[in-house]
């Protein structure tokens, strides 16, 4: 395998680089090309219990810091990730095969958003207070830090949802223990230097990097460390609950997504087809909030599906690097293989793929883990394209006739993450937000984000909120305080 642009992940423990314990490293593999991008460091138990003692060390102080001193190095850290945004994008861009444009764009932009945005929530964040009339009481709520968390993040949108975690639990006075993804893990990496430049005190922030297996297992094991925000696939995040709930830790956890867009005949039609194709293969798929079964009213349906093939058709698949690319590599060979698994076990009775459902290929970059833009017109919402959660450049299509099928059909998975609305009904739109079981509705709009409003999902999709004060609130301990007086 060549060594191009070779480069070694270190930890970031109380505020320096250093190798892994047990001298253990894994391959980074650019999925792009297939070439290999360096090395990372393969945590263990041991490292991570020196963040911890490094953590632990650094508590006092930062709880005790102020308001207006965590906030100035917050927005110092979102201002030093603006001022390295393209270094990061290529970066961002190298690990997760996702088009240049979109790390430049957006997914780097938001970083630097999420902590601009908690270093002024957390001045603006209040507790309440209640006079207890008749009894000569008051009482009023103190939030505290919870002291040492954990933070755990996924690969698909990299620095975006690190810095998504790190920066509440980090405005809200805690110390924390963070791990990437193993397969994106550089600019996470980067970012304890930034922190470092910011002047965040040594230990308040530690970035361990490894596997699930071996960094993660230890992070959510650990009894010094209070509470765990994780992001991730369902399957993982029931093993996080399974070891995290008997220890009676915080837990947060942001899961899968089936997500459904469901398209009435009165919509803005070309509005609408424009933001599916999107929703349906934007960062290749890989984002949990992507609209992966499509409902489409039977009026409308055969139309919809002949422009929404012809558009799909003509994405451009190629290199990330390339700012005509639109759909860039999935991010690993493992993960390209069980995308493509699902075409090979459609059942000609169930679906029809009416485009892709086939690797692409790039020139110059034929070990690269490319697959097309594919949509698949399937006959029941049963099938397993309908019920597993693909998170590739999939979608299935399906008609429906009324509002009663359309709901029924949403609700019929075990996920509830998200849901788009197509309509100019503004009374449909209220009887389908309130029926329809997902913790987040757009309506005529898709990903347009708030990050003042709670975040997360219902039933297998994952358990808690976070996003503005819900994020504060999860990564503080309320204490009720009551004050007897005398008149």
């Amino acid at each position: 395998m060549n060594r191009v642009n070779s480069s070694t992940t270190l930890n970031f423990i109380n505020g320096k680089y250093c190798d892994p314990v047990g001298d253990d490293w894994l391959e980074n593999i650019n999925p792009a090309d297939g070439t290999l991008l360096g090395r990372i460091a393969n945590s263990t138990e041991q490292d991570v219990e020196n963040a911890v003692i490094a953590a632990s060390n650094a508590q006092s102080n930062w709880s005790e810091s102020t308001l207006e001193q965590r906030s100035r190095i917050l927005t110092k850290i979102g201002d030093l990730i603006e001022k390295n945004l393209e270094s990061l994008a290529i970066i961002e861009s190298e690990d997760s095969g996702k088009p240049i444009d979109r790390a430049r764009t957006i997914e780097i932009p938001r970083a630097a958003s999420n902590f601009h945005f908690f270093a002024n929530a957390i001045t603006q964040f209040s507790s309440e207070s209640h006079e207890s009339v008749g009894q000569n009481a008051i009482n009023f709520t103190l939030r505290q830090p919870l002291g040492v968390v954990g933070c755990i993040s996924p690969w698909n949108l990299p620095l975006y949802l690190f810095t998504w975690k790190i920066a509440p639990a980090l405005a809200a006075g805690n110390c924390v223990i963070a791990k990437p993804s193993e397969l994106t893990p550089r600019t996470a990496s980067m970012l304890g230097d930034l922190c470092n430049r910011a002047g965040l005190p040594v230990g308040v922030l530690n970035i361990v990097q490894g596997a699930g297996t071996g960094a993660g297992q230890a992070i959510l094991e650990h009894e010094k460390i209070k509470a765990i925000s994780f992001t991730g696939g369902t399957a993982t995040g029931e093993h996080v609950a399974r070891v995290v709930a008997p220890k009676f830790k915080k837990l947060s956890l942001e899961l899968g997504g089936k997500n459904p867009n469901i398209i009435f005949a009165d919509c803005n039609y070309e509005r609408a087809l424009e933001t599916t194709i999107h929703s349906s293969f934007a960062n290749q798929g890989q984002i949990c909030l992507c609209g992966s079964r499509i409902f489409v009213e039977s009026s409308v349906y055969e139309k919809f599906k002949a422009d929404l093939v012809a558009r799909a058709s003509q994405l451009t698949v190629g290199h990330p690097s390339k700012t005509e690319t639109t759909i860039g590599a999935m991010v690993s060979g493992d993960h390209y293989r069980k995308v493509l698994s699902y075409f090979d076990e459609i059942e000609p009775t169930e679906a029809a793929i009416l485009c892709g459902g086939k690797p692409a290929t790039v020139e110059g970059h034929a070990q690269g883990f490319y697959i097309e833009p594919t949509v698949i017109e399937v006959q029941h919402n049963q099938c397993r394209l309908n019920q597993e959660e693909i998170f590739g450049p999939v979608v299935t299509l399906m008609p429906f006739d009324n509002e009663e099928e359309v709901i029924a059909m949403a609700n019929d998975v075990k996920y509830g993450l998200s849901a788009t609305i197509w309509t100019k009904d503004l009374d449909r739109t209220m009887r389908l937000s309130k029926k329809i079981e997902c913790g987040v509705i757009w309506i005529n709009t898709w990903l347009m984000r708030d990050l003042r409003t709670p975040f997360g999902g219902m039933k297998n999709s994952g358990v808690g909120r976070e996003g503005g004060l819900e994020a504060l609130r999860f990564f503080t301990e309320p204490k009720n305080i009551c004050i007897a007086f005398e008149n």
